[in-house]
C-alpha cells in the first residue's frame, strides 16, 4: 500500500474539544520522523462552570459530538486515535471507560490511547502506588477520576480540583499556581503526581518538577501521546521530554 509522504510510519488522528488550546501544541512537540498529528475538534461551546451540573453537563456536551468529530478525521485514512480529551475516559471507573474505548475502537475500526489508560501504563512502569492528582475540573469529576485509579490500584494520597470556570479557563492556569498547589500537596506519602486534564499545561513544567522533587511527575498530554506511540510499534528514545520517551 502506498504511503503518505509525510506520515509514512504513522497517522494519528487526535480528538480534542474546539475549546482546547494545549493538546495540538504539547503532542506536536513530541512528534517524532515519519509521524503525523491530524486534529478533530469536538464542538464545545465555551461554557461558565461553577457546579457539578454543570460539568456534567459539559462531559456530555463533549460526548453527543465526538463521533461526528471522529468521522471527520477518519476521511484522511489515519492508523491510529488518539483522545485528547480525557474528563469522559476515567467516567464511572475503569471498566465502564474500557467499554467506553472499546465501542469506540469498534466503530471506528482503529485502536485508541485515551490518557486514562495511558496514565495507568506510566504509573505501572514506574511501580509506584501512592498518587497525587491534580485536575482542573469540579468535585463529580476528581471522584471520577480518584475511582479509576482506585480500581486500577492505586492509592489517591491526594487531589487537587481546580474548579476551573470554563474550558478556555483551563490552558490560561499558569505555573507558578500549579507549583504552588504541588508543594501543598507533597510529602513522604506521595510516590508520584499525575496531572490530568488535556486543556491544563502541564507537559514542560513537569520535567521541572520531577527533577526537583525527584519522582515521577505524570502529565497525561505527554503519557498519552508516548502510548500511542509505543502501542503503534514506535520505540524511538529522545531526550529532553522525560524518562517516558527517553528510557520507555
Amino acid at each position: 500500500m502506498p504511503k503518505d509522504a509525510l506520515g509514512w510510519r504513522c497517522k494519528f488522528a487526535v480528538v480534542a474539544p474546539s475549546t482546547n488550546t494545549i493538546v495540538q501544541p504539547d503532542m506536536d512537540s513530541l512528534r517524532v520522523p515519519g509521524v503525523t498529528n491530524h486534529f478533530g475538534r469536538i464542538y464545545v461551546p465555551n461554557m461558565k462552570v461553577a457546579s457539578d451540573e454543570d460539568f456534567v453537563a459539559l462531559v456530555e456536551a463533549i460526548g453527543a459530538t465526538l463521533n461526528d468529530a471522529v468521522d471527520r478525521c477518519l476521511t484522511c485514512e489515519p492508523d491510529y486515535l488518539i483522545m485528547g480529551m480525557s474528563a469522559l475516559m476515567f467516567w464511572d471507573g475503569r471498566a465502564a471507560s474500557e467499554a467506553r474505548m472499546r465501542a469506540l475502537e469498534a466503530r471506528c475500526g482503529l485502536r485508541v490511547s485515551a490518557g486514562s489508560f495511558a496514565c495507568e501504563a506510566a504509573l505501572n512502569l514506574f511501580k509506584v502506588r501512592r498518587i497525587a492528582v491534580i485536575s482542573p475540573y469540579f468535585p463529580v469529576s476528581d471522584r471520577n477520576v480518584t475511582r479509576f485509579f482506585q480500581d486500577c490500584g492505586f492509592e489517591v494520597v491526594r487531589f487537587r480540583g481546580l474548579k476551573c470556570s470554563s474550558p478556555v479557563a483551563i490552558a490560561q492556569v499558569q505555573p507558578d499556581e500549579l507549583r504552588a498547589h504541588v508543594a501543598e500537596m507533597d510529602g513522604d506519602d506521595v510516590d508520584a503526581f499525575v496531572q490530568v486534564g488535556t486543556n491544563l499545561s502541564m507537559v514542560s513544567l513537569c520535567l521541572d518538577l520531577e527533577r526537583e522533587y525527584g519522582k515521577p511527575f505524570v502529565a497525561i498530554n505527554s503519557a498519552t501521546y508516548w502510548h500511542a506511540l509505543r502501542a503503534m510499534g514506535i520505540e524511538d528514545r529522545f531526550g529532553g521530554w522525560g524518562p517516558l520517551f527517553e528510557k520507555h
